[in-house]
């Protein structure tokens, strides 16, 4: 049985909300399976009969019109009234037959650059997809995040012109629906972009969600049914948003990183629920906006992937920004008030308190996604925690031809990350002898301003009894980020004593996203900093701020 989108006067639109069942999920008449957010108001989705979710058919965030197909449902009955067996779900028409020298489960930034890669390299490539190319990186998480970023960040410029000379009479207001429609344009573009390179490089995609019969073979459900056999295999499936246990987590206006990037209603007040790289991008999104903002982070401090100092200038500038900080807090659970707001709960060492708001976010991380893949019918392992497919440096698993990459290893979950794992994946494929290696790894977080780093930490470094030496410069020193208004923050570069190398480095400030790609470059090369001091850097740039850093572990900065 399929059940469908219900009737959209004037042919409109609506949004996937939540969804509340997973494929493989027993369900009873009524129970809702997801939230669709119409210009009326939220629908609910519900079941139509006892049975078992054989596929969902849609995803948070996609667009969705009258009559569109959202999950196939195998009723519990049949029509002599007995239980339908668990493997009767889904269609029973006969599958077709695909061979492959490489197949590839999951295309997003992992899987479909390993494709390309390995098209160009001359094999022969089929990729499946169970939702929409270029997987949460570029449908519902890196790109349509900064799309936002980025429109958040001229409205906050626009209010603030004055300081500029530009004087604007009218008030600024934000036009929610407009930021959304740009976002999924850009997206839209993207996806266009790669369906094309699949084209353009004789890739066979197949749509479906994929399982495992065996080492070598992988039955697709979806549109058409498919049973693919490849000599190699590469996994990845990517990541999912974590569920936490929150009392009040289904209350409908609860958001995760998914829904809020689809919402076009812009609130007055908002808590978001964790105080790393999403909760803090989103912090920084709303408060551009205008929106009240309030973060409640579990540790005792913000972004714990980066050094302490890089977190305490962080937070320095969100509450200049009258951004609330709520950090050593736990959250007990959310609420609706008689009015209709939401209103958290949590406690921390001074006892409990509440904060009262139209919306919350939970941000607080994401996990391997291995549903429906029948990961143990290939004899692949995962990690000691059971958290992600276990792969050695060449991104192998414990079955020679088959291969894990990206958020599915949960070794490191970054896109770029990603993307290299599987050209090294593919390298190896190839009979090429290839190792991954993590030390240069660049992580980019786009608060306000921009945070980024490379290679060991100060904090690290200390940890792991590292003779070190730090040298610090601050954006106040640097005429470009004068010019720009944007004078806070610093760069800071971590030395090795014993070998005089550059190890690590962090920025925050001004071009953080693109100043790293130096750093890196610098680190993954062994130089000192003598090579970088000696290095000329064009002016005015904010560039300049690595070489000042750089020269402040010999004669010292010259604008410090």
């Amino acid at each position: 049985m399929l059940i469908k989108m219900s009737a959209i006067p004037g042919g409109k639109m609506g949004k996937v909300g939540k969804i509340n069942v997973k494929a493989g999920h027993k369900v009873k008449a009524g129970d809702v399976l997801a939230q669709v957010e119409t210009a009326k108001g939220n629908r609910q989705i519900k079941a139509a009969s006892d049975g078992t979710i054989c596929r969902i058919l849609c995803e948070e965030g996609m667009d969705i019109g009258s009559n569109a197909e959202m999950f196939e449902l195998a009723e519990a009955l049949t029509a002599n009234g007995d239980v339908m067996a668990d493997h009767d779900c889904g269609s029973q028409e006969p599958s077709k037959e695909v061979s492959a020298d490489l197949l590839i489960i999951g295309a997003g930034p992992g899987g479909y650059v390993a494709a390309i890669y390995a098209a160009k390299s001359g094999l022969k490539v089929t990729l499946i997809e169970q939702s929409a190319l270029g997987g949460t990186c570029l449908n519902v998480g890196c790109i349509p995040t900064k799309a936002l970023v980025k429109s958040a960040e001229i409205c906050h410029n626009v209010k603030n012109s004055s300081v500029f000379g530009i004087e604007i009479d009218c008030p600024v207001s934000v036009n929610m629906k407009q930021v959304i429609e740009r976002k999924d344009q850009i997206k839209a573009r993207l996806v266009s972009g790669i369906d094309f390179l699949m084209k353009k490089n004789e890739i066979n995609v197949i749509s479906g969600h994929a399982s495992f019969l065996d080492e070598n073979t992988v039955t697709v459900k979806g549109g058409e049914n498919y049973i693919v056999k490849a000599k190699n295999i590469i996994v990845a499936t990517g990541s999912k948003i974590s569920k936490i246990p929150i009392p009040g987590m289904e209350l409908p206006f609860v958001l995760n990183s998914t829904t809020a990037l689809a919402d076009c209603s812009l609130p007055k007040s908002i808590t978001i629920i964790g105080g790393g790289v999403i909760g803090m991008e989103f912090a920084f999104i709303y408060k551009n906006f205008g929106v009240d903002v309030h973060v409640i982070e579990f540790m005792d401090r913000l972004l714990t992937m980066v050094d302490s100092d890089v977190s305490e200038e962080i937070r320095d500038i969100a509450e200049e920004n009258n951004i609330h900080v709520h950090t050593g807090s736990r959250v007990m659970k959310i609420q609706s008030s008689i009015d209709g707001m939401a209103v958290t709960a949590y406690e921390d060492k001074a006892g409990e308190h509440l904060v009262v708001s139209e919306k919350v976010l939970v941000a607080i991380g994401r996990e391997p996604n291995l549903d429906g893949l029948s990961v143990e019918k290939s004899g692949v392992l995962l990690n000691d925690r059971g958290k992600g497919i276990h792969v050695d440096h060449s991104m192998r698993t414990n079955v020679s031809h088959i291969y894990a990459i990206g958020d599915v290893t949960n070794i490191i979950q970054l896109a770029h990350v990603a993307s290299h794992q599987g050209i090294v994946a593919v390298e190896n494929i190839l009979g090429k002898q290839k190792e991954m290696h993590y030390s240069s790894v660049p992580n980019v977080i786009f608060t306000s301003p921009e945070i980024a780093s490379v290679g060991v930490g100060e904090d690290e470094a200390k940890m792991k009894g590292i003779d070190i030496a730090v040298s610090k410069f601050s954006f106040a020193g640097n005429g470009k980020a004068l010019t720009m208004n944007e004078v806070r923050g610093f760069v800071k570069l971590i030395k090795d004593k014993r070998t005089g190398k550059i190890i690590g480095g962090s920025v925050i400030g001004a071009d953080a996203s693109s100043l790293i790609s130096s750093l890196t470059l610098g680190i993954a090369n062994g130089f000192t900093e003598k090579e970088i001091s000696e290095t000329i850097f064009p002016h005015p740039t904010t560039s300049e701020t690595i070489h000042e850093a750089a020269l402040d572990f010999g004669i010292g900065a010259l604008h410090q």
